[in-house]
């Protein structure tokens, strides 16, 4: 099921084969909340732009439309007519970023609903039943995403709640899986190694969830407020302890240098929101650094975004000038080129981090490309 190709030091070329179809990695999950890329792109342009996999969230899907609404229309890749793989996060880091709005308990999160209110109740077996009816291809296990720089003795009492909690996903996909009606019986299943900044915590933790032999492994609670040195310090203490030959995967970051310094750790999978949310505000990724098209300087610039780049806004001929009117003028045209650009920037950079490491050049790949970055506005 899943393959490791080449190894260049720590980082991973590999291939995982699901039942919607191959994903090679390292690979980049485009974020689409509400089964859809904030940005006005539907499941076509997120084919036109290569991605692979797209990620879905539980709380949000089941708060609205609702699961079950989705299960009756065939699951989520019916619903959103997207016919490669879907990974769906558990609900778990709504338990962080809902803080003033949930109760955690050993049975599960109350949660207060952000939309009107109405309080929902999530355990592990809720999750699993949410993503089981959603189809999903990955689903994640439901945890505690505690703060990162929490108080020690909390986020070792929280790890071993999540540990706990990670076994009775384990077991509940396992029955629902064994379902005839379960909407995909091949749904796989990812643990998440948490434990803030607590490389000890972290570490044993990654040693007690590898023994459950899961799918995947996923390290969460990063990219929430600590230095991005801190976070790599997680990773160089953390990824050694993870299976090598199962899909390793950061949730929740980041930015083009972040995922560079991931995958020379070891990661291969990750998502991210900045690609969606830059776009939509005119802060456009190049390889020279990100180009804030708003400026006035490009008032006048007939220049595509990037001179090189494949994405259909740059192949299509549109001038930063033109962008930047349609971003002054608050065209919706704008946010949707900004967004659509954006994402192929960050599956290419995927599709180069392959390139490389197929041809045993990553590490003089990450050097030029980190130099690159730090350029400026072209």
């Amino acid at each position: 099921m899943y393959e490791v190709l080449k190894q260049e030091g720590r980082a991973k070329r590999a291939r995982l084969n699901t039942v919607h179809g191959m994903i090679e990695t390292p690979v980049f999950m485009n974020v689409a909340t509400a089964a859809a890329i904030k940005g006005g792109l539907s499941s076509d342009d997120l084919r036109s732009i290569r991605t692979q996999v797209a990620l879905c969230n539980t709380y949000h899907l089941h708060v609205r439309p609702g699961d079950g609404l989705v299960r009756k229309m065939g699951g989520l890749h019916h619903f959103m007519k997207w016919d490669r793989p879907i990974l769906t996060d558990s609900g778990g880091f709504q338990v962080f970023s809902l803080a003033d709005l949930r109760s955690i308990k050993e049975e599960g999160v109350t949660f207060r609903s952000h939309i009107d209110g109405h309080k929902i109740f999530m355990g592990p077996e809720e999750s699993m039943q949410i993503q089981s009816n959603l189809g999903s291809t990955i689903a994640m296990a439901f945890d505690e995403c505690a703060p990162a720089l929490a108080d020690r003795d909390y986020v070792t009492r929280s790890v071993d709640r999540t540990t706990r909690w990670l076994e009775r996903c384990r077991v509940e996909m396992k029955r629902l899986n064994g379902l005839e009606d379960t909407v995909n019986r091949q749904q796989l299943l990812f643990g998440i190694n948490q434990g803030a900044v607590y490389n000890d915590v972290r570490t044993d933790h990654a040693k007690r969830i590898t023994e459950m032999e899961l799918d995947g492994y996923a390290i969460g609670g990063l990219a929430v407020g600590e230095a991005h040195e801190q976070m790599y310090d997680v990773l160089d203490h953390t990824v050694p302890h993870l299976p090598v030959d199962k899909p390793t995967y950061l949730m929740g970051v980041g930015t083009p240098e972040n995922i560079l310094e991931a995958v020379d750790r070891g990661i291969d999978f990750f998502d991210c929101v900045y690609p969606s949310r830059n776009g939509r505000h005119g802060n456009l990724y190049t390889k020279s650094g990100t180009l804030h098209i708003k400026s006035a300087r490009y008032a006048e610039d007939d220049r595509p975004i990037e001179e090189d780049c494949g994405c259909p806004v740059c192949r299509g001929g549109y001038s930063r000038a033109y962008l930047r009117h349609l971003y002054k003028a608050q065209e919706m045209l704008g946010m949707r080129m900004g967004v659509l650009h954006n994402l192929y920037y960050y599956n290419h950079l995927m599709e180069q981090i392959r390139d490389s490491l197929d041809k045993g050049e990553f590490a003089q790949f990450k050097k030029d490309a980190i130099e690159k970055m730090h350029m400026g506005e072209g």
